[in-house]
């Protein structure tokens, strides 16, 4: 019966299992296993380095992310650099509008003449109207002013041709020939020269003119004739010359000094008058003038001249008063 005594509603015996010794035995080896590091230096030796650790490693990782613009966005955009354009076109129309309005005024308001620059207590008022920087476009201005410097260096020319001719008078009295031909040279050749080779290459550089060009060219090949004679100096045409200031070193020097002085600005004349030249025969090129351009010029300005007009009207009527009267 002894089976039976036993309670079963009694708590057993408390039995723990991993007493036993199997278990306790296998237990011993995970504990090393806890007791290693693995980062420790072998042998029982701890290193005094450490091992740094990259800043980028440091810093969590940012994924850019891509915006696209939206449709609006973009049409936005479009239409501010539209309305931009619109802006830079409108001003520049503006611009060109008050240029114009600045040209017809100029055009319209009457030039008052300024060359030659003269007092106005003067009986005698300018002839012409010259501006470089309002007329001549900038292409041409720089050689326009230097034709105006060689007129002006041709000027004074002539005027040390009258005092070297002097001069070469007093030292020679059968010289008196030269001293009256150089007075009638400077007042001569000073405004014809102005009038019938600077102006035309000032009205050619002005306005393009085919005509002008054409007219210059045959007067300034003709002018280049004049400087170069002149250099040379022939007795008793009115030039102190090379030839003339040679002949004059044995019966005076200071007198063939003076003469020679004026020969050599005669030369200078003569070389600069040919490159100038050559310079504005270049400028004529690119312009694309031509004789036929020069032709349809000459008539248009002569058909529409007033003066012209008049002359041509009055011959007209004259003969056909005089048809009438005969039949």
């Amino acid at each position: 019966m002894s089976g039976h005594d036993v309670n079963p509603f009694v708590d057993p015996v408390d039995v723990n299992p991993f007493q036993d010794a199997s278990i306790t035995q296998a237990t011993r080896g995970l504990d090393k296993i806890d007791e290693y590091n693995p980062f420790s230096s072998p042998a029982g030796k701890h290193s005094d380095t450490t091992i740094p650790v990259s800043e980028s490693s440091s810093q969590p990782a940012i994924l850019q992310t891509s915006v696209e613009q939206s449709p609006r966005a973009t049409a936005a955009a479009a239409q501010t650099d539209l309305i931009r354009k619109q802006e830079e076109l409108e001003k520049k129309a503006a611009d060109l509008e008050k240029r114009e309005e600045e040209f017809q005024n100029r055009t319209t308001i009457a030039k008052e003449n300024n060359w030659p620059p003269l007092p106005r207590f003067s009986p005698v008022k300018p002839c012409f109207y010259q501006d470089f920087e309002e007329e001549i476009p900038e292409e041409y201005r720089r050689l326009c002013r230097r034709m105006y410097y060689l007129w002006m260096f041709h000027s004074v020319t002539l005027f040390l041709n009258v005092l070297g001719c002097l001069a070469y008078f007093t030292a020679d009295d059968n010289s008196g020939v030269d001293f009256g031909l150089s007075i009638l040279w400077f007042l001569l050749f000073t405004p014809v020269s102005f009038i019938c080779w600077y102006r035309p290459i000032y009205k050619a550089f002005r306005a393009d003119s085919s005509f002008s060009f054409f007219f210059f060219f045959f007067v300034f090949f003709f002018q280049v004739s004049v400087y170069i004679i002149q250099s040379v100096g022939i007795p008793r045409w009115g030039n102190s010359g090379w030839i003339s200031s040679i002949s004059m070193i044995r019966v005076n020097l200071a007198v063939a000094v003076v003469m020679m002085v004026v020969a050599g600005f005669f030369t200078v004349n003569a070389i600069v008058a040919v490159i100038l030249l050559k310079m504005v025969h270049a400028k004529y090129r690119r312009t694309g003038a031509s004789f036929n351009k020069a032709q349809q010029e000459f008539s248009h300005g002569v058909l529409s001249n007033r003066s012209v007009q008049t002359v041509a009207a009055g011959a007209a009527t004259s003969v056909a008063q005089g048809t009438l009267g005969r039949s």
